[in-house]
């Protein structure tokens, strides 16, 4: 290891101060270093605009949209992610603010096990044309542009027409994405070893509609139909976003990057639900 990235969250106050200190303790250990700020602006910067690259790994200041920005980045490059959490629940970033410098040393000393994510793939088509295509290590969003305003959507899963569905908006998760926005559309939690796919409506108009979970390596289509509404965003990661027009279809699936995140055990992941969504077992769970 040879150089580093820092991304430093600008709305994290802890940040630069947190990065000043690992800047000294990677010059210790003779390794360059330099800063990105990632500001708190209406949109994210594309990773393009950031020399990933140029680095052997990087290091995130912030919460767990830090680490969906730099493993967007990461990924192709086989680079991984040393995600220090200042955030609130930290699914991802694993490494605690308190605890940053001994897990580097590990780091540092060939001793922490690296944990890879499979991430989705997603492509636009319109008139059978390619109009976008991005990549994540959480979600696919399809949502109305029209707040509490249902959309049509028709998912087909292979080969296989799950139906019709009007919906506020459906979305499509990884593993690692279960605990994000799928949680809170009542989808289920999958612990983030298990390589698959959940789809979730968000405030389906039907009772029957329930979260599935899907083999990764078949195929999610995902058309929007016509209706009175049909102004959509797709929005991947809740960072990179499309405007979608009745007729468009989105194809989800496996991406070939895998991200490489650091402190991020299955371990750190249970003991995260346990303390930071007050499991207890009981009444006061």
């Amino acid at each position: 290891m040879k150089k580093c990235l820092i991304i430093e969250n600008s709305y994290k106050e802890e940040s630069k101060e947190i990065g000043s200190k690992i800047s000294r303790v990677l010059s210790s250990y003779g390794i360059s270093y330099s800063h990105y700020v990632l500001a708190q602006e209406p949109f994210v910067p594309s990773v393009e605009s950031v020399p990933f690259s140029e680095n052997d790994f990087v290091i995130t200041l912030g919460g767990d949209g830090t680490v969906l920005f730099a493993a967007r980045g990461c990924a192709p490059l086989g680079i991984p992610v040393f995600p220090v959490n200042l955030g609130q629940f930290g699914f991802i970033a694993g490494i605690q603010k308190d605890s940053w410098e001994k897990d580097l040393e590990l780091f540092m000393n060939n001793q922490l096990k690296p944990d890879v994510r499979n991430m989705i793939q997603v492509e636009v088509f319109r008139d059978d044309k390619k109009i976008a295509s991005s990549y994540g290590l959480n979600d696919i969003v399809l949502a109305s542009q029209i707040p509490a305003a249902m959309v049509s959507f028709c998912v087909v899963y292979n080969e296989s027409k799950l139906g019709n569905f009007r919906a506020d908006g459906v979305l499509v998760s990884t593993a690692t994405g279960s605990t994000a926005y799928s949680v809170s559309a009542g989808g289920p939690i999958v612990d983030p070893e298990l390589d698959a796919f959940v789809f979730t409506c968000v405030n389906p108009f039907s009772l029957s509609a329930r979260p599935l979970v899907f083999n990764p390596e078949g195929t999610l289509s995902i058309s929007i139909l016509p209706d009175r509404n049909d102004k959509v965003r797709a929005v991947v990661d809740g960072q990179i976003s499309k405007d979608l027009i009745c007729g468009d279809k989105v194809v989800i699936t496996k991406s070939k990057h895998k991200a490489i995140l650091l402190g991020c055990s299955v371990d750190n992941f249970y003991e995260a639900l346990r303390s930071k969504l007050n499991w207890a077992g009981g009444p006061h769970a």
